[in-house]
C-alpha cells in the first residue's frame, strides 16, 4: 500500500471512520519526526496487530521550555516519510502547529500529578504537561486504537498509561523495548548532536544501567546503595554531568528503600549539547 500523508484533523477522522467500517483495527505511532530504529521498531509492532497504521510527526511545542531546542529540533520529512513506510505505516500525519492549536495559545492543559513531577519533571517541570495535552489530544483525534510508545521514555510511558486509565479513553497503549546501538547507547533523536567524543561517552549511561542490574542479581536491595553504584559511574566520565540515578517502583515511579516486585533504574545526564535519559527493568 503506498503511504498516504494527511495534515487535516478532519480528514484523518473521516479516513479512519471509513476503515472501522471495514472492521479494521488502528494503530498509533506518536512521534516528533527525524525517525530512527527505535521509532521504525514501533511501526513495525503497530503493523504487526492492525490492519492500518497511523504515524504522527508532529514537534509539539508545547512540551519544550524556552531554554530548549524546539528551532533546532532535528527535522527530515523525506526521510521520515521513506521510513515509516517502509516499517510499514499506512498513513502519516503530519499536521502544522495552526491545525492541532487553532485558537493560539492552549487555554486547556492536561496534567499527570504525582508521577510526572519527579525525575524528568524536576529538571523539565512544564514537559509532562506539553506531552500529555498533545497526546490526550492525539488519542481524541484517533479514536479507539492501539497507541505505541518506546520504554526509553519510562516516566512518559507511565504517565501516558495513566492518563489513559484515569480519563477511560478507548486506547490500548502498548509499550516497546528499547531499541539500542551496537554499543549499547539507546536510540534518540537527541543523539545527532553528540560529536565523536561525547558519542562514545553516552554509553556510560547503559554501563550504570548494567552495573545496577548485576548488584540486584547479585541480592543487594537497597535502593541508595544501587543508585550509588550507578551514579559513581556516571560521575567518573568527565564529559559526563549527571542529573539522577534512581530505583524506583515501576508503576508508581517512587523511590522504596528496600527494593521488591516490578522495578526501573533510571539515569539521566548532560553530555555535551544533549540531555539523555536511559532506563532497565528488573524484577525481585
Amino acid at each position: 500500500m503506498t503511504l498516504t500523508t494527511i495534515q487535516s484533523i478532519p480528514e484523518l477522522r473521516t479516513h479512519l471512520e471509513q476503515r472501522r467500517v471495514l472492521g479494521e483495527r488502528v494503530g498509533l505511532v506518536p512521534t516528533m519526526g527525524f525517525l530512527h530504529r527505535g521509532h521504525t521498531s514501533l511501526i513495525k509492532a503497530a503493523a504487526a496487530e492492525n490492519e492500518i497504521v497511523v504515524t504522527s510527526l508532529f514537534v509539539n511545542p508545547l512540551q519544550f521550555a524556552e531554554s530548549e531546542d524546539l528551532t533546532d529540533y532535528p527535522r527530515n520529512l523525506e526521510r521520515d516519510m521513506e521510513l515509516a513506510e517502509a516499517a510499514g505505516s499506512d498513513l502519516l500525519f503530519t499536521p502544522s502547529v495552526d491545525e492541532m492549536y487553532p485558537f493560539g495559545p492552549v487555554l486547556t492543559s492536561v496534567s499527570v500529578t504525582e508521577i510526572s513531577e519527579r525525575w524528568e519533571g524536576e529538571t523539565r517541570p512544564t514537559h509532562f504537561a506539553g506531552v500529555a495535552t498533545v497526546v490526550a489530544k492525539l488519542f481524541s483525534i484517533m479514536g479507539p486504537c492501539r497507541a505505541y510508545f518506546g520504554e526509553k521514555d519510562f516516566q512518559q510511558l507511565t504517565i501516558i498509561r495513566r492518563m489513559a486509565a484515569d480519563l477511560s479513553m478507548p486506547v490500548d497503549v502498548v509499550g516497546c523495548p528499547i531499541v539500542r546501538e551496537p554499543d549499547g547507547l539507546a536510540m534518540s533523536s537527541r543523539n545527532v548532536y553528540l560529536n565523536s567524543a561525547e558519542r562514545a561517552a553516552a554509553c556510560v549511561l547503559r554501563r550504570a544501567l548494567d552495573a545496577g542490574l548485576e548488584a540486584i542479581e547479585g541480592g543487594q536491595r537497597s535502593a541508595v546503595a544501587i543508585s550509588t553504584i550507578m551514579s559513581d559511574l556516571v560521575d567518573a566520565e568527565p564529559l559526563a554531568e549527571l542529573d539522577y540515578c534512581a530505583v524506583v517502583d515501576a508503576q508508581t515511579l517512587e523511590q522504596h528503600a528496600i527494593l521488591s516486585g516490578d522495578i526501573r533504574l533510571l539515569v539521566a545526564a548532560k553530555i555535551g549539547r544533549p540531555r539523555l535519559i536511559d532506563n532497565a527493568g528488573a524484577r525481585i
